[in-house]
């Protein structure tokens, strides 16, 4: 359903959201990695964060379920993006950190607990992972897409099922776009270390 909605609106969703300033998000999540860490970049969307950690120098891998937004995210990337979603994602301790900008919030609720895990399967021990959702508790179809909407409690209720992930930071943010009033949930979880 969400990916349908992306392979027929590209070109909106990336003129909407290619520009946004991430930056204030980005330091806080590039705070916790070396400069030398290795990033993935899941649900990639346009490119536009894989660009961002490619110019600070960072190594970048990403994919997106979507072959509208692989073909742009190449472009603006120059990186070879993987198309596939996230029940499809398989890896193991490869990565630093784990970018998940409004991408999870595409994943039932009955599902997130899955991707979550596969994610964190390719995370190295202490590495973390950034993860939005817009703020509220509930699950939702807008304009063709599906949308889990997490709050804190919700956030801390699918964190606390894994044995080796904590929630370092947790805060909202209105949305940067114009035109726009969501608020969003922001979190920084970490892996510490042990099986996913």
């Amino acid at each position: 359903m969400s990916i349908d909605y992306y392979q027929k609106n590209a070109d909106t969703f990336i003129n909407d959201t290619a520009d946004v300033d991430m930056s204030d998000i980005h330091k806080r999540f590039l705070a916790y990695l070396d400069h030398n860490s290795r990033i993935l970049d899941a649900g990639c969307g346009s490119g536009r964060d894989s660009r961002a950690f490619i110019n600070m120098g960072y190594s970048v891998d990403a994919f997106d379920a979507s072959q509208e937004m692989v073909n742009c995210a190449k472009e603006i990337s120059g990186l070879n993006v993987w198309e596939m979603r996230f029940e499809e994602y398989e890896s193991s301790e490869l990565y630093d950190g784990i970018w998940c900008c409004a991408s999870l919030l595409h994943v039932r609720m009955d599902d997130l607990q899955d991707a979550i895990s596969r994610l964190m399967k390719s995370l190295k021990n202490d590495g973390v992972m950034y993860i939005s959702f817009k703020y509220g508790n509930t699950e939702r179809v807008k304009d063709g897409r599906h949308f889990t909407d997490l709050d804190e409690k919700s956030l801390q209720g699918i964190v606390s099922r894994f044995d080796n992930l904590t929630i370092e930071s947790i805060w909202l943010t209105d949305d940067v776009r114009p035109h726009r009033d969501d608020k969003w949930l922001n979190a920084i979880i970490k892996k510490v270390g042990g099986e996913s």
